[in-house]
């Protein structure tokens, strides 16, 4: 089974403005994933970052749905893998990543995951040999192309 980590700005993305065409792509593609995620197609890795990021959404009308979202997850990376995933994640930041954007891709590859997802662009940028970094669209591109 593949399995994915979601960054924060991904979950987030259906409560933006979904006038631009973009946003609106990302979105629907988001929830499809979201669906398959439902329907155990596609094993979900939560993190403490993951948590702690959305925690600090002042909305509840966002922050409560993603949280409640994150019980679908097959496998949540807690604070006992910090060591290794902070110094990974200062491997990364070295290629102009954020600290929370290098945390969340290095829990995903301590995690063993197959596909990181964003919508960030810095973070789409960057491309690491350890895991695949893709767009939600992309995403669903390369599993089509798996399972054609």
């Amino acid at each position: 089974m593949i399995r994915i980590y979601l960054d924060n700005c991904s979950y987030n993305r259906p409560y933006d403005d979904q006038s631009q065409i973009r946003i609106a792509i990302e979105a629907q593609s988001k929830l499809y994933i979201q669906r398959l995620i439902l329907e155990k197609q596609l094993e979900l890795v939560v993190s403490y970052v993951s948590r702690f990021e959305n925690n600090a959404n002042p909305y509840a009308s966002k922050r409560n749905p993603i949280n409640f979202f994150f019980q679908n997850a097959t496998i949540y990376l807690d604070s006992s893998y910090s060591v290794s995933v902070d110094a990974r994640a200062a491997e990364i930041m070295k290629h102009k990543i954020k600290t929370n954007d290098a945390l969340h891709i290095s829990c995903a590859i301590e995690a063993g995951c197959d596909y990181f997802i964003t919508t960030d662009d810095d973070i789409l940028r960057y491309q690491s040999p350890e895991i695949k970094i893709c767009s939600p669209v992309t995403f669903l591109n390369f599993l089509e192309d798996k399972n054609a």
